[in-house]
């Protein structure tokens, strides 16, 4: 099956492109990996090291990894999976454009709930397809990614993502195809939310869901999210065990009770980031308007209010300007969005 599936393309070597990748080249795919020039030096002198927090992982030598900065490498490929950030979607699909072959077909595999429609509309809706990595990925340096948390890979249901899905779970990487990535989309979206709050807090994100006023915070946008899309008519699918409309009950209860009932929210890597705290560590732009953004703008179309979801807005980006996080302790950081609402 390997031989017939035809070339893979990663478009965006970073964590999630890199461990994706990896899997299906260690379950005997091709892949080939774009990226920047940094990336792909790396990956040429490194190759890739995969690991997980349940302990097991993946080699792939650097001989075997074929990776360029010239978005050329495209061509030929049977699949595009697009890992790029969500700021820097449109400007790929230019490039996916000029080099993809006629039938090939682009997988988002991005965060946030617009990129597929933003690729449609460049590339034509009957090539793109939705996807969604409900686990986070920390990048160690040298070609080293280490999956910090549980969760699977969700894709839009086609001939080509159920063969995808059959590579992926032979190295044991959870995956499954869907026909309701809308819905999916939204759901992961809802748990995205806490990343700015990660940046705000600089603490690992088991520390931070272990304080009752972070997620205090973090019931807060998640209550204004789910307001909104109720609103406009969308139903956030559950991502893992707990359905949305409970997430903000649950993020509100006492530290010793979260603890006993939240067991699969803490399910992770002790030193575990979110991807937005990583890019202000590396001097990347925040996703942040992908996200919350969303959320306020879903607010704004519908006629509900995101006051929290904006406030945290203005504090990432202030943090962003300043090229450091602020430390923010959770009190202080609800204090802040306390007095947004009152």
């Amino acid at each position: 099956m390997a031989a017939d599936f035809g070339p893979i393309a990663v478009f965006g070597a970073g964590a999630i492109g890199c461990y994706v990748g990896g899997m299906l080249q260690a379950a005997g795919a091709t892949v080939r990996y774009f990226g920047r020039e940094r990336a792909v030096n790396t990956l040429g002198k490194h190759g890739l090291t995969l690991t997980r927090f349940d302990g097991s992982d993946v080699l792939v030598p650097a001989d075997k990894i074929e990776t360029s900065s010239d978005p050329s490498i495209l061509s030929g490929c049977e699949l595009i999976l697009l890992c790029v950030k969500s700021q820097d979607t449109a400007e790929a699909a230019v490039d996916i454009a000029a080099h993809k072959k006629p039938s090939a077909k682009i997988i988002s595999l991005q965060n946030g709930v617009e990129n597929a429609t933003t690729l449609a509309s460049s590339l034509g809706e009957e090539v793109v397809l939705a996807g969604m990595v409900a686990f986070n990925v920390l990048s160690l340096g040298d070609g080293r990614f280490h999956k910090a948390t549980e969760g699977e890979i969700l894709l839009a249901d086609s001939e080509e993502t159920r063969r995808l899905v059959t590579f992926l779970m032979r190295t044991g990487t959870e995956a499954q195809t869907r026909t309701d990535m809308p819905e999916v989309l939204w759901g992961k979206l809802l748990l995205n939310l806490n990343n700015a709050l990660n940046v705000l807090s600089n603490v690992p994100l088991v520390e931070q869901l272990s304080d009752r006023s972070y997620r205090a915070v973090l019931a807060e946008m998640v209550s204004e999210a789910l307001e909104a899309t109720s609103k406009a008519g969308i139903r956030p699918a559950p991502i893992g065990k707990v359905r949305p409309w409970l997430i903000p009950h649950i993020l509100r209860l006492p530290d010793w009770l979260f603890m006993r009932v939240a067991r699969s929210m803490l399910a992770m890597d002790p030193s575990a980031r979110s991807s937005m705290w990583d890019d202000l560590q590396n001097g990347r732009a925040p996703e942040i308007d992908y996200l919350n953004g969303a959320v306020a703008r879903l607010a704004a179309e519908v006629g509900t209010d995101a006051p929290v979801n904006r406030k945290v807005i203005s504090l990432v980006k202030q943090a962003f300007k300043d090229g450091r996080s602020p430390r923010t302790s959770g009190a202080d950081l609800l204090e802040l969005v306390e007095s947004e609402v009152d």
